[in-house]
């Protein structure tokens, strides 16, 4: 290893030895940066990987909203602004009980080099808070939405901070922080938040969009190798946004989707999962998997197990970090799998990763592949300074054709320090090239 490189990890090593998660996605990227410090000597000059690797600002605040007994809940709110050298943050915000600063920080750290491949002028943000949705009344969401954007709303802005959904923040959460910001400045300023309902400013697609930039992302590595998703079998984790929109398009080019998972076990449907059953489930009832109805053929539920153990052709982990080992990567090879690509952020632990490498099994990084959330909240905001909403079908086609841009620049530079078909280190180089080049610009 580098020197350089060497001695920038032992110091961020260091200095974070209170985030695992964050020190994990770190170790991750910083070393596939290594062919760029020969052809940019200034990154040492500068010292930009240990710039990169600090954040810009994060704000840690307290959120106190009263449940529908009167009582006084007190949670926790996080948002790190990491890097703006691209243009303002942008990311979104989790509610979720695992939502950490350790969680925050991975998840805004990866956020810099996703909004680079895109092409946009956007920066690396992410924020949220341990509060659970789950369970909770409208009100009681409504209230937690409104006290948690009393405290964030000074801190963001159409030029400075544009936070937008993220596990456990849907259109509805969208809607009751928006409704606050706009009572709190006395301004209707669209472009602040993105992911809004299209009835008034979103864009259409922003809830399909990173359940299909995975998809049109997989099929992207498959045409470059001379095949297709038609006929195929697939598992998807996660019974979430992303994993329900990830099936929907899979189906929709001809993938046979068997199963599906929520925290507390696994849906197999060896003849295909129904998608508009499970949307009902899922978007409406806001049920759990095992409500999933078992009447059609050998359709099973399996409390505590994953899908990981299922022959498929395709994998597709759109449910958490770390869901995904070794021993599952095992699995899903001896059972034919041939591909996967990542729906959440940082699915596969390092040493899945690392045989994926071993047994040749293509595998696209979460911040290429998943980027499509973040492309379509682009395409939003685009709308927004416009005045305009185009139709789906027009939204649809931008982002696949974003997706595949961001491919192909990711197997070029692939090819360029790696091989053709190492897409992580295509996406970590070909993202970093352009925060390299903005730093240098802006000097220190």
């Amino acid at each position: 290893m580098h020197p350089y490189l060497e001695e920038t990890l032992d110091r961020v090593r260091s200095r974070n030895a209170g985030y695992p998660v964050f020190l994990q996605a770190a170790g991750e990227i910083l070393p596939t940066l290594e062919p760029l410090l020969g052809e940019y000597p200034e990154i040492e000059e500068l010292n930009l990987l240990e710039r990169f690797c600090e954040p810009e600002r994060q704000f840690l605040f307290r959120v106190t909203w009263q449940d529908d007994d009167r009582r006084i809940r007190v949670n926790r709110g996080y948002r790190v602004g990491f890097s703006s050298v691209l243009g303002p943050f942008k990311g979104g915000l989790r509610f979720h009980p695992s939502v950490s600063l350790d969680i925050v920080r991975f998840l805004s750290f990866e956020q810099i080099l996703k909004n680079s491949l895109t092409g946009l002028s956007l920066g690396g943000a992410k924020g949220g808070s341990d509060f659970d949705p789950r369970g909770r009344s409208d009100h009681e969401v409504m209230r937690f939405c409104q006290s948690f954007m009393t405290e964030l709303h000074r801190h963001i802005g159409e030029q400075t901070d544009i936070p937008a959904g993220d596990i456990g923040v849907s259109q509805r959460e969208i809607g009751y922080l928006f409704g606050q910001y706009k009572r709190l400045v006395n301004r209707y300023e669209l472009g602040v938040i993105t992911g809004k309902s299209a009835s008034w400013g979103g864009s259409h697609v922003r809830k399909e969009a990173t359940g299909y930039g995975v998809v049109f992302f997989a099929q992207a590595m498959l045409r470059a190798r001379g095949d297709s998703l038609e006929g195929k079998t697939a598992v998807v984790s996660g019974a979430g946004n992303v994993a329900l929109y990830t099936i929907r398009k899979l189906e929709e080019l001809g993938v046979r989707v068997i199963s599906c998972s929520d925290s507390q076990g696994s849906l197999h449907a060896p003849g295909g999962i129904d998608f508009a059953t499970l949307r009902q489930l899922k978007e409406v009832e806001r049920g759990r998997l095992s409500a999933y109805p078992l009447s059609s053929g050998d359709t099973e539920y399996r409390p505590g197990q994953s899908v990981w153990d299922l022959p498929a052709d395709l994998a597709f982990p759109c449910a958490t970090e770390n869901e995904l080992d070794r021993a599952d990567a095992e699995r899903l090879v001896a059972n034919g799998c041939r591909l996967v690509c990542e729906g959440a952020n940082m699915p596969c632990r390092t040493e899945a990763l690392e045989f994926f490498r071993e047994q040749g099994v293509l595998h696209g990084p979460g911040k290429a592949a998943n980027a499509g959330g973040v492309a379509v909240s682009a395409l939003e905001m685009q709308q927004n300074a416009a005045l305009e909403q185009w139709p789906f079908a027009e939204v649809e086609a931008r982002l696949e054709a974003i997706i595949q841009r961001i491919h192909d620049r990711c197997r070029r530079l692939a090819s360029r320090y790696s091989d053709p078909d190492d897409y992580r280190t295509g996406a970590n180089t070909a993202g970093f090239v352009r925060v390299v080049e903005a730093m240098r610009a802006f000097g220190f």
